[in-house]
């Protein structure tokens, strides 16, 4: 596997999505949102990533926050959740907690001589908060937002990003996502990827299936002594 340089997605692959409305739960005064959190949790993640398809389909974009925060409005709503914890809810966004095994991973690829970054729908301002607040910034060589490019993914002008970075072609490239869509997209633009399955989902029917699975990312660095 020639690979050079290694791209992930940032949100649900490194950092925990979950984690936001997991912790506001358990912080004093949380009590309300003990029994609504995993369902607040999935219907906003699953309105920001449709509020970022729908936005590039329209020609209408809006940084990441902003989706971000329109999703949470409406996740609030759908769960009969007060409006006042919508402060809260975003300021927990931008410290999302890294998956266990994540510093140890990209250490390990660091030491093997790889050029490291992220490439995410994340504004900069919330990538640098996540980054920092998972204490990787050193294993990383760069964090490529979208906001370059002013559409979201999977448009291939995103992935287009990481080669201009790194003056390489796809080729050199193993892009890294817990979401299959994105996987697809970024298939389709020439990445060799890895499909972090963490949920146990089956397949997307895309145009691109993802050239390696793994249930997290423990075995990223084992993956890349492949031949």
């Amino acid at each position: 596997m020639p690979i050079k340089t290694c791209v992930f997605d940032a949100y649900g692959t490194l950092f925990d999505v979950a984690a936001a409305a997991r912790r506001a739960a358990q912080e004093p005064g949380g009590e309300t949102l003990a029994q609504h959190w995993p369902r607040l949790a999935e219907d906003w993640r699953r309105k920001q990533l449709e509020y970022t398809w729908l936005r590039s389909l329209m020609g209408r974009h809006a940084d990441f926050r902003t989706v971000t925060a329109e999703a949470l409005d409406w996740a609030l709503e759908a769960a009969g959740l007060a409006r006042d914890l919508h402060g809260r809810l975003m300021a927990l966004y931008d410290q999302l907690d890294a998956y266990p095994e994540v510093k140890e991973m990209l250490a390990a690829l660091k030491a093997r001589g790889l050029a490291t970054a992220i490439l995410s729908n994340g504004s900069p301002a919330m990538l640098a908060g996540a980054v920092g607040h998972a204490g990787i910034g050193e294993l990383l060589d760069d964090c490529l937002s979208v906001e370059a490019a002013q559409i979201f993914k999977p448009d291939p002008r995103v992935y287009a990003l990481a080669t201009a970075r790194f003056g390489c072609t796809p080729a050199d490239v193993l892009f890294i996502s817990s979401n299959g869509w994105d996987v697809a997209g970024a298939g389709s633009f020439g990445f060799t990827t890895v499909w972090v399955n963490r949920a146990g989902l089956p397949q997307d029917r895309l145009p691109s299936r993802p050239d390696h699975m793994l249930p997290d990312l423990t075995g990223l660095p084992t993956l890349l002594e492949l031949p």
